[in-house]
């Protein structure tokens, strides 16, 4: 089980609350019409991740990993890798974007796997490690990581 605290950041600070990360911006939308009510819209994604990244004054290219929802399917995880790929490209000279998924080490936890994820990489951001997807083997055949500059975050071997 999980929860969160949210409050302003200078009420925070005067309250002399443990601040344990600052959430810069966030973003809701709808996918629309897609193939089928659990399909996800990578356009609606991709779109959805540049404005929030605008709105903030946020530089794409500072981003080193993203927590995806990753749920192993072959139906959205494509689509998901594309949106992040598109909304935050990776130049060849840039280092690779990590990314990892929460859902490999405790399951799809439905409507608190968002929550998981956050409290995953706050605790991550804290300790300065990136935590390995569980049980990683092989990427989906759909989803080009090379030539997307993005590489997951995989146990050693």
């Amino acid at each position: 089980m999980a929860c969160l605290f949210l409050k302003p950041l200078e009420e925070a600070l005067r309250s002399g609350d443990p601040i344990r990360a600052i959430i810069r911006n966030t973003g809701i939308n709808q996918d629309g019409k897609t193939p089928g009510i659990t399909y996800p819209s990578g356009n609606a994604q991709s779109s959805l991740i540049r404005q929030v990244y605008q709105q903030a004054g946020l530089d794409a290219s500072d981003t080193t990993y993203v927590e995806l929802h990753g749920t192993g399917t072959q139906a959205g995880d494509p689509v998901e890798a594309l949106a992040i790929h598109e909304a935050l490209f990776r130049s060849p000279s840039n280092p690779p974007l990590l990314v990892g998924s929460v859902k490999t080490n405790v399951g799809h936890l439905e409507g608190a796997s968002g929550l998981t994820g956050l409290v995953k990489t706050v605790m991550m951001l804290e300790r300065q490690t990136i935590l390995p997807v569980a049980g990683f083997e092989m990427p989906n055949k759909r989803i080009p990581l090379k030539e997307w500059n993005m590489e997951v975050s995989a146990p050693l071997s």
